[in-house]
This record gives C-alpha cells, sequence and structure tokens, in this order.
C-alpha cells in the first residue's frame, strides 16, 4: 500500500506528458513549503513572449536520425528494476522530494532504509538507486552546489575552473523551451546564448540541441531543436558541423535519452548542460539517471560536468516544482507505468 505522503508529490504526474519539451516545466520549489497544483496549473504555457527575429533561410546541421543508426539501450517504457521494487522506489523518490522541500533531521535515516529496502530485493536495483540517491544529494540538498550563471560575457569566464576538456569528447547539451507561433520565445534565446559563449570559450566541444515541435499556433510544425542550431550558426557563427540536433523531444526525459543517443554514437565522455537557472536541478537528477542506466546497461560512462544556466524566473508557477518532475521523471526512466504514476496520485486524493 502506497504511503499516504505520496500523493503530495505525484499530485503534478500529468505534468510531464501535458508540457512539451524541457525548460516548460520545472525548477526549484520553495523549501519552506510543499506545494500542491490543480490541473489547469499544470497545463499552463508561458507568458506571450517576444518574437523571434531568426533567420530562417536553410542552414546545413548534423540531423542524428538521419545520418547515422540510433543506439537505444532502453526506452522511457522498458523495465530497469524488479517489479517488487516499484513500491520501494516510489518511496525513496518521495523522501528525496520531502527532503528537499521541507528537509529534517530524519531524511538520511529515512533516504538509507528506502534504499536498504531496495537491496533486499536486488543488488542492482540498489546500485541504481544509490546513484539516483546521490546525485539528488549533490544537485538538490547540497547548500554548495553551485549554479553557474550567463553573464553576457564571451568566454564563460564563470566556468573557468569547471575541468570541462575541449575537445569533442565533451558536449555542450542545450535544452530546448517552448515555441509561440512557431518561433523561439525570449528565454530560449538566452539559453542559446549562454550556450554560445561557452562554444566560443571551448571551440573544440560538440553541440547538441534537444527539442520537438511545440507550442501553440506552430502551423508549419517548427521544431525547438532546428531553430536552436539555425540560431547558434546564422547569428552566433557556431561552425555547424559541431552542431547535433534531436527534433523528437517533448520532455525532458525525452531530451536526455534521445541526446544520449547522439553522445554515445560520438564517443563523448562529458557534458556540460545548458538550460534556465530554474530547471537545471532537474535536468541534472533526469540526465545523472539516463546516464547511469547506460553505464549498467552497456559500460558506456558519461558525467557532467558541468552546469551553465541562462539566469530567469519561471514564467507560470507550477514550473517552480522542478524536483517533483525530476521525481516523476525519474519513476517514468526506470520503469514505473503512467499508470502506476497516475495512481499514485491519485490514491488519496
Amino acid at each position: 500500500m502506497f504511503s499516504k505522503k505520496i500523493t503530495a508529490v505525484f499530485l503534478v504526474t500529468a505534468i510531464s506528458l501535458s508540457l512539451s519539451s524541457c525548460g516548460n516545466a520545472g525548477g526549484e520549489t520553495s523549501k519552506d513549503v510543499v506545494t500542491t497544483f490543480t490541473e489547469s496549473e499544470i497545463t499552463e504555457t508561458s507568458a506571450v513572449p517576444e518574437e523571434s527575429t531568426l533567420n530562417t533561410s536553410e542552414t546545413p546541421v548534423t540531423d542524428i536520425s538521419e545520418t547515422e543508426k540510433k543506439y537505444v539501450p532502453f526506452t522511457l517504457r522498458d523495465r530497469s528494476i524488479e517489479e517488487e521494487n516499484d513500491d520501494n522506489f516510489i518511496t525513496l523518490l518521495t523522501d528525496l522530494v520531502y527532503a528537499y522541500e521541507t528537509p529534517s533531521e530524519t531524511d538520511e535515516d529515512k533516504i538509507t532504509g528506502d534504499l536498504e529496502a531496495i537491496r533486499e530485493v536486488s543488488e542492482t536495483d540498489y546500485e541504481l538507486a544509490l546513484s539516483i540517491a546521490d546525485n539528488w544529494r549533490e544537485v538538490f540538498l547540497d547548500p554548495g552546489y553551485t549554479l553557474y550563471l550567463y553573464q553576457g560575457d564571451d568566454g564563460a569566464p564563470e566556468l573557468k575552473n569547471a575541468g570541462i576538456t575541449n575537445s569533442a569528447k565533451h558536449a555542450i547539451v542545450i535544452l530546448g523551451y517552448e515555441l509561440y507561433n512557431g518561433q523561439m520565445q525570449a528565454e530560449l534565446v538566452g539559453r542559446l546564448d549562454a550556450a554560445a559563449s561557452l562554444a566560443n570559450a571551448y571551440p573544440e566541444t560538440l553541440i547538441v540541441c534537444s527539442g520537438g515541435v511545440t507550442g501553440p499556433n506552430n502551423t508549419e510544425g517548427n521544431t525547438e531543436a532546428r531553430l536552436m542550431s539555425e540560431y547558434l550558426i546564422e547569428q552566433c557563427g557556431i561552425d555547424p558541423e559541431r552542431v547535433f540536433i534531436d527534433e523528437r523531444a517533448l520532455t525532458t526525459a525525452d531530451n536526455a535519452v534521445n541526446t544520449f543517443e547522439i553522445l554515445s554514437q560520438h564517443g563523448v565522455d562529458s557534458i556540460t548542460i545548458v538550460t534556465s537557472s530554474y530547471h537545471m536541478r532537474w535536468g541534472q537528477a533526469v540526465y545523472h539517471t539516463v546516464a547511469q542506466l547506460m553505464y549498467m546497461d552497456s559500460g558506456y560512462q558519461l558525467t557532467s560536468i558541468a552546469n551553465y544556466c541562462y539566469d530567469i524566473e519561471p514564467s507560470v508557477y507550477v514550473y517552480r516544482a522542478g524536483d517533483r518532475f525530476a521525481a516523476y521523471q525519474i519513476g517514468e526512466i526506470i520503469g514505473l507505468s503512467k499508470e502506476q504514476l497516475i495512481r499514485c496520485a491519485a490514491v488519496f486524493l
């Protein structure tokens, strides 16, 4: 039987399925309150944007779906854990969320107990759970975790000591944001400006843009990734041979799975994620989960070395629930079904 506290955590279960592309939802939740959201709040879109002034002429860019066979170690619906551990993982994700939103002296004991319960069922599941928990401790629970903020200067001086390798073994991964009238909103342009600064500072690195067809009135079916790549190449002067695109992603979990296909095919061993500041922790947690599963599945190891943020407050309040989005999508990635996650939200309503 699910614990009643699970209800509060997964009241946002429809978020990752109803909102498009990474930055549309997610970010930091205030640590002094546990918030619930109604369905209408969950499905809100962004505020009216500034229109983009992109050059829309065709620009050559590497589309991985057209040029290379995909490597897919798993999908969002494949099972990665033992069924007997489903409830244990849900409890762990719940306790991780509460440790962030309403921290207490008993948090570590709860998390340790959750991990031991998982371990009693499967040592392999424990390895995955421990990796997820350790990363959560780092990006959500460690008060010393730093978000590196783009300051508008070329050369990304804020990241000079981040350990980024200036080679094709390192990739800058840019997470998209919902289009409006088929064009990029100002927030996505801000992320791209940050990424361009980083790309100029590390000219040998690869660049991956991720995001599918999103937003209202997108009659031409523009994808976030395609417009992102055009902006980087045409407006920022980035070499098109460095740029790869994923035009399928509609959630942060999609971003991770799809971009990892590209990264693995090109032997990338480390990444810097670029997104909005309120979205970074969620993105880091989701990408780490996918990285751990890939390592356990194939031995391919990829590390998130640094983060680089376009600093902005979310335009819609629900977007602040980044820890809950992360918990939901981690559950989705490891094999908990949509039905299981929705049931967790509805049982005690």
